[in-house]
């Protein structure tokens, strides 16, 4: 059974990296921030009872769940309140987001690297970046449950809620979209 502080460390492991997976699904911080939170609050509820060596299969499927109910609410919402949508004002703070303003590296570059190199590492983590977002969602999700919090072929299967076969043909087409994207780009491997 997990101690508080073995669920408090690991909650704040995982913040970061699902707030950006979050983000990269709504495209809206706030939204994002209240995803995370929700599925912290209901990991802390419902399971902050089991094996610490459990937590991460568990919240990586809360987080997919409350994703998805966002989803929902927001199609019921455009249902509802379509005759409305004039008077909203539209909110394109979610392009905002900066993946440097978030990256923790172990290695101070900034005595090293000249303006140039971090101006232009800066101008590709941005277009990776935009190039994750474009992803459909299933592959986005694949993608980054994969690469980006590691995951196994397995526990990303048992996240998702789909088969092994589902996330590898997710993750392959993914990684075909970006390497094509890319290249257009002029990014090309070492």
């Amino acid at each position: 059974m997990a101690t508080e502080q073995e669920l408090s460390d690991f909650l704040k492991s995982v913040e970061k990296r699902a707030f950006k997976r979050s983000l990269y699904h709504v495209r809206d911080e706030e939204a994002a921030l209240d995803i995370v939170q929700d599925s912290m609050m209901k990991l802390a509820e419902h399971y902050g009872d089991k094996p610490p060596a459990e937590l991460p299969m568990l919240f990586q499927r809360i987080l997919s769940n409350c994703t998805l109910d966002w989803f929902r609410r927001q199609k019921t919402r455009r249902a509802l309140f379509s005759n409305l949508s004039d008077f909203e004002g539209v909110d394109d703070d979610a392009g905002d987001f900066d993946l440097l303003a978030s990256f923790n590296g172990d290695l101070d570059t900034r005595e090293t690297e000249s303006a140039e190199d971090v101006t232009r590492r800066t101008q590709i983590f941005h277009q990776i970046e935009s190039e994750i977002a474009a992803l459909p969602i299933r592959q986005r999700e694949a993608f980054l449950l994969r690469y980006w919090e590691e995951m196994d072929v397995s526990e990303t299967a048992a996240a998702m809620g789909c088969s092994e076969g589902s996330v590898k043909t997710h993750c392959s087409r993914a990684i075909q979209a970006l390497s094509r994207a890319l290249k257009a780009k002029g990014f090309l491997p070492p």
